[in-house]
């Protein structure tokens, strides 16, 4: 083949290749694009899907949340029919429809997914902690104890059951309602709702963990009950007029040994550490008279004398607790049971118990001559009241009430040396502790204590003011205490002479002890009367300066004290803590720092 038709031969095969190349660019180019484009259209398909979906979620959340929303809000208003007096089963009972229908809406696994969101989240959590705790504690707890079948045991067995199955419930919730208040995503209305629920997980938390231990279910537990006479007021209440040691196994509570102020060895000291303020203020009568061991305003140090008082002069028994109780407990307790009728014939009753116990018994019998009258008689009202109260024979929310008022007032006192009871009290007026600081409250406390062995307190009357005043750098306490006795001097007379004065007749005492705001000083003392005198003004007790007075007084009466204590610092809000009396007063508190 010539030359050039060689060379025109490779020229159009070249050409020709070149055709096929760009004809398999041109394909490729476009399956590339149609691939392209096919990624696309899929990628906007699943984002459509997704979209599609998280909208179907959030929609479904919604319908869900309102189911929450309406079960929360019925059930926030049955709560409100209980606080004002609907019956308690039938209430209950309907909160337990509403409790249960928020909690599962809000326990949806599409509620859980979203859970994750960002701030929407936490409120979602929230929201669905609130409805779990309330379904917990009304369905649960509640309803079971409420509907506890008496062929299955007593209320209080029961009510262990109940415990101990829900004890780690109720304790997680409490702890994650807690964590989730903490966060600064949650919206007004879920703030709100979050915060009155943790509230009450908070209280009730410790009470149900704590139930288990308390009542046996770990062995058995062995508690001093000490009985106190408000009629010879002390700062904690009164004289430890008896005493009762309580058995609890497994649920099980039953009475065992009891003690008067005649079972142990007067004038003998206690073997107790007790702060040398204390001694100071009190004198040595705090630890070698059982009647006045209730004088200090801090319900550890009597608990500790009381228990070694027991183990010395009574038996060694092994003591995990010491609970006070007095007669204007007894009669909140009485308004649950029911009257109770006694050995003796007589019925106790809430009308007539305060009466009954802390005067008629005295007029009865003369105590001097008969003490084992009215030993006995003490000892049969606390006997048939603690058979009662032990077979669970009561009404349920009247118990309640009776035992958290009387807790509030200070005329029931815990104290125990197991730190998870320590702590699940500590801060409250049960445990019998003056506050340590002046963060949440500036409490001063103001404190009248019977010195002369009468039962005169069931008629006596007191007052007390207290003013707070602010400067630019201090702020002044001042607190004026009264105690006045109305009663004409043939009335006093009239009387017993177990309720007069044992040692003056119809002439009375009284140590009235003011305790200022820690971080203070005592800045100025008055009196008004002619035999009231400043004892103390030098002495710290209990982390607070105190004044001390002595006062005397006769029918008819009356006797004021002032004591004034100046401090720099944060204070807040003025506060006044007494004695549980029978006549109690009504502080009038003026704060002008706020």
């Amino acid at each position: 083949m010539p030359h050039e038709s060689r060379r025109a031969a490779r020229e159009a095969a070249q050409k020709q290749q070149a055709a096929i190349d760009a004809h398999e660019q041109r394909t490729a180019s476009a399956d590339r694009s149609r691939r392209r484009r096919g990624r696309a259209r899929t990628a906007w398909l699943i984002a459509a899907v997704v979209l599609i979906l998280l909208l179907a979620a959030a929609c479904w959340v919604g319908f869900r949340a309102l189911t929450v929303k309406n079960g929360l809000e019925q059930s926030q208003q049955l709560i409100g029919e209980l606080q004002n007096g609907a019956d308690v089963k039938e209430t209950v009972a309907k909160i337990s429809e509403h409790a249960d229908s928020a909690a599962s809406a809000a326990s949806d696994p599409v509620w859980a997914m979203l859970e994750w969101v960002p701030l929407a989240g936490e409120n979602l959590r929230g929201v669905r902690l609130a409805a779990q705790s309330l379904d917990v504690l009304v369905n649960d707890v509640g309803m079971p104890v409420l509907s506890a079948d008496p062929a299955s045991g007593s209320l209080i067995q029961q009510v262990l059951g109940v415990a101990k199955a829900q004890s780690a419930r109720v304790s997680q919730l409490a702890t994650e309602i807690e964590e989730v208040q903490k966060s600064t995503a949650l919206v007004g209305p879920v703030r709100s709702g979050v915060d009155q629920v943790a509230e009450v997980m908070a209280a009730a938390a410790p009470a149900v963990e704590l139930l288990p231990t308390l009542l046996g279910a770990d062995g058995p537990r062995h508690y001093l009950l000490v009985f106190q006479n408000n009629a010879e007021t002390l700062a904690l209440g009164g004289s430890a007029a008896a005493q009762t040691l309580i058995n609890v196994d497994n649920g099980t509570i039953a009475m065992g040994t009891q003690g008067n102020s005649g079972s142990y060895q007067n004038g003998v000291a206690v073997d107790v550490p007790v702060d040398q303020s204390a001694l100071d203020l009190y004198s040595s009568y705090l630890v070698d008279h059982i009647n006045t061991s209730m004088s200090r305003p801090d319900w550890p140090t009597a608990a500790k004398i009381m228990r070694a008082w027991w183990q010395r002069d009574i038996a060694p028994d092994q003591i995990d607790g010491v609970i006070s109780i007095d007669p204007l407990a007894l009669q909140r307790i009485l308004i649950a049971t029911g009257p109770i009728t006694l050995v003796t014939g007589d019925v106790l009753s809430a009308e007539n118990a305060v009466s009954l116990l802390l005067n008629e018994v005295y007029m009865r019998w003369d105590s001097y001559k008969h003490p084992e009258l009215v030993d006995g008689f003490f000892a049969a009202a606390a006997g048939a009241v603690f058979t009662k109260v032990a077979s669970g024979d009561f009404n349920l929310k009247d118990m309640a009430w009776a035992l958290s008022e009387s807790a509030s007032q200070g005329s029931v006192l815990v104290w125990s040396e197991d730190e998870k009871i320590t702590d699940a009290i500590a801060g409250e007026r049960i445990s019998g502790i003056l506050p340590s600081d002046n963060a949440e409250a500036t409490t001063v406390g103001v404190y009248f204590n019977n010195t002369n062995g009468s039962k005169i307190d069931y008629y006596t009357q007191t007052s007390i003011r207290a003013e707070a005043s602010c400067a630019a750098d201090s702020a002044t306490f001042t607190v004026n205490a009264g105690i006045t006795l109305p009663l004409t001097q043939d009335q006093v007379e009239d009387l017993p002479r177990y309720i007069q004065s044992m040692l003056y007749g119809t002439t009375f005492r009284d140590s009235i002890m003011i305790y200022g705001p820690p971080g203070t000083t005592v800045s100025n003392v008055a009196v008004n009367g002619e035999r009231v005198s400043v004892t103390q003004q030098g002495i710290d007790d209990l982390g607070r300066p105190v004044a001390a007075f002595e006062a005397w007084f006769e029918a008819g009466q009356q006797v004021d004290v002032t004591a004034s204590f100046t401090g720099a610092g944060e204070f807040g809000p003025l506060a006044v803590q007494t004695n549980p009396m029978i006549h109690p007063p009504v502080p009038a508190v003026t704060d002008n720092c706020k």
